[in-house]
């Protein structure tokens, strides 16, 4: 009988490779290098293997346990692997239902790896990096601008950003069901209410019980950063909403009723906002055509920031990155 692959819908083999780096298990990385054709998955793409468990997937479950016997093989022989699926691929007997051809490096990791922990430090600083391996010798450079992802047949390069990270001001059901959302997107999550319970309402979440406009200020808000005001009409809304568009965060967006908009604008210009920082508020908050529940509004902000997150560096990544046919083309940074 097969087992559910809870571990399968993790994407950044970051998060699990802090938590098993530190007890010296064995590891293996595989890395979706080459896509001739269509494939559910993008190159760059990967999984980490260890002896008894995986994370990630590379081609929506058609090969992934075939990928961690091979990488557990790997291992034990300390030499790296080169794996050719579907179009190509001596393993007929493996299918892959797009009928294309995919071409995944494995590579065993020493715990001391060099580049290993300069890949672990950066995710903990939040520090882009990029990242390049030929499955044997392996470089980790702090990265100034967006790589895009590339494999020269020998040698592969994979950009890593940091983790999204969603600030969330408020505490009411719409807030904390978007904390639990991104949460379980593998977001980073932080909280911010002021004034609220001594703890906050999940483990894994960074909390705030000041000010809005001073929390965000020491969140250290970066360009990866997302930041979206539910609360409702507290009078420090409008300078959590200030600090926020003076912020590099990629996105921002407040709750609120369109026929009150213009008066929380001109509050914002009160508060020296700009028109320029104006132009960058996602107000109303979220997808158009979800409905007002709490979960729907939470829904709707989460499917909105992973949106805006992914057309901003997808293209930039690599030129075989998929977009959604949803994303507006003017949300596509060139």
């Amino acid at each position: 009988m097969s087992r559910w692959r809870l571990a399968a819908p993790i994407d950044d083999i970051r998060a699990p490779l802090q938590a098993v780096r530190g007890s010296a298990t064995p590891i293996a990385i595989a890395t979706l290098v080459e896509v001739d054709g269509s494939a559910p998955r993008d190159v760059g793409a990967q999984m980490l293997i260890t002896d008894d468990e995986y994370w990630g997937f590379l081609s929506g479950g058609c090969i992934e346990a075939d990928v961690a016997r091979h990488g557990r093989e790997a291992m034990a022989a300390d030499a790296p692997r080169l794996l050719r699926y579907g179009e190509g691929s001596p393993w007929i007997d493996i299918k892959l239902a797009c009928g294309s051809g995919i071409t995944v490096l494995v590579e065993p990791v020493a715990a001391d790896d060099p580049a290993l922990a300069a890949l672990c430090d950066s995710f903990t600083a939040r520090q882009p990096l990029l990242w390049s391996s030929d499955g044997s010798l392996r470089r980790a450079l702090r990265a100034d601008h967006i790589f895009a992802d590339s494999w020269d047949g020998a040698r592969y390069s994979r950009y890593f950003e940091p983790p999204l990270r969603l600030v969330l001001a408020g505490e009411d059901g719409a807030a904390l069901t978007a904390a639990a959302l991104a949460l379980e997107m593998g977001w980073q999550v932080v909280m911010i209410t002021p004034g609220g319970p001594d703890a906050p309402p999940f483990p894994g979440i960074s909390y705030h019980r000041s000010s809005a406009a001073t929390a965000i200020v020491a969140t250290g808000v970066d360009r990866w950063t997302a930041i979206a005001v539910l609360s409702h009409d507290r009078e420090d809304d409008e300078s959590g909403l200030a600090a926020a568009l003076a912020s590099d965060a990629f996105y921002i967006g407040a709750i609120g009723a369109r026929t009150r908009l213009e008066g929380r604008l001109a509050r914002l210009r009160g508060h020296g906002v700009s028109d320029a920082q104006i132009a960058r508020l996602h107000a109303p908050i979220g997808l158009y055509g979800f409905g007002k529940s709490p979960r729907e509004v939470a829904l709707s902000l989460v499917a909105e920031v992973a949106q805006a997150f992914h057309a901003r560096s997808a293209v930039a990544r690599s030129p075989g990155v998929s977009i959604s046919n949803n994303t507006p083309p003017e949300s596509v940074s060139q």
